[in-house]
């Protein structure tokens, strides 16, 4: 597949529809609002803010968009904690005080014969000193990212739940693909990685960070574009069968529930019918089945209420009987 893409003239590579063609191929069924926001990211080299509820495709866009373009995919779970030495880059301290001892037994060498103490430490400042270089740094995923000479999708994953002087961190690197290392100088990447940033929303973020990104939202989809999300990860799932489930699942998140069903719920629970050998949705089997779709007990039982209504209509949706 991506031998063909390659193959192509460049004006057709570089297009929103190719975009969309290029993150099917990788298995991800893009809206066109998000083919046209890793267009433009592509482009412009901008990171993108991707924000919407939990479960929505997220995390998938960043793997199929370094899936489709063939990169390697550098992912950084946020959480609240989570500092420069886990994000950026930690001292190999071992292989440091293994350097220090080295340095200990040859210092005699080092120093040479020499009678007075300023000519002791010039010959010190002449030697090479590497315990501050390259040799001893652990990339972490921020810095491996900046470093892979072929580029690299870099995902930093759920950054809401990271603190707000974390946030403050990672403004140098969006903004000029750069980060300062005290001991070493400037590492900047030969190589713009293509960032994509997820966040639930579970606090607000700063303007600063807004404003380096593009801003892509991701809802929940319509009906037709559900349709073919479920029927790209459940190959041979019966038509019948997939639009009696979008619609029941449609009419779900139209209920007043702690937490409505995601797609990636609903491409569970098109699962389990299949594997159930479901042909025609009844009542009996939906409510045996619902704990796949929703995650409190509390919205179980909401949803139970009116199941053979929300059951009945899904049926007559999808035009069965």
């Amino acid at each position: 597949m991506n031998d063909v893409l390659r193959d192509q003239p460049q004006a057709v590579q570089d297009s929103v529809e190719q975009v969309q063609f290029g993150l099917e191929s990788a298995g991800y069924i893009p809206s066109r609002q998000i083919a046209t926001a890793v267009f433009i990211a592509r482009h412009l080299e901008k990171p993108i803010l991707v924000e919407g509820p939990a479960g929505v495709g997220k995390t998938e866009l960043a793997k199929s968009v370094a899936t489709w373009l063939e990169l390697p995919l550098i992912r950084m779970q946020c959480y609240e904690g989570l500092d420069e030495a886990k994000a950026l880059y930690e001292w190999k301290y071992g292989k440091q005080l293994l350097y220090t001892q080295i340095l200990k037994d040859k210092i005699g060498s080092v120093i040479g014969e020499t009678d007075t103490l300023a000519a002791a430490m010039n010959n010190l400042h002449a030697f090479g000193d590497m315990f501050f270089s390259h040799e001893f740094l652990e990339p972490r995923p921020l810095l491996r990212a900046l470093e892979q000479p072929g580029g690299a999708v870099l995902l930093i994953d759920e950054i809401d739940k990271s603190d707000q002087e974390f946030e403050a961190f990672l403004l140098e690197i969006l903004s000029d693909y750069q980060v300062t290392i005290p001991e070493i100088g400037t590492v900047k990447a030969r190589i713009a990685p293509i960032v994509l940033l997820t966040s639930n929303a579970t606090r607000d973020l700063g303007d600063a960070l807004k404003r380096r990104c593009l801003h892509l939202h991701i809802g929940f989809p319509d009906e037709k574009l559900e349709a073919r999300i479920i029927a790209s990860r459940v190959p041979g799932i019966d038509e019948r069968l997939l639009r009696q489930l979008v619609s029941f699942v449609q009419q779900l998140r139209g209920l007043d529930l702690k937490k409505v069903p995601s797609v990636s719920e609903a491409i569970d629970w098109a699962k389990v019918l299949v594997l159930l050998h479901t042909a025609v949705l009844d009542v009996d089997l939906v409510r045996n089945t619902l704990n796949v779709l929703l995650k409190f007990e509390a919205d179980i039982e909401a949803a139970g209420k009116g199941l053979a209504g929300l059951t009945h209509k899904a049926r007559q949706d999808a035009g069965v009987a």
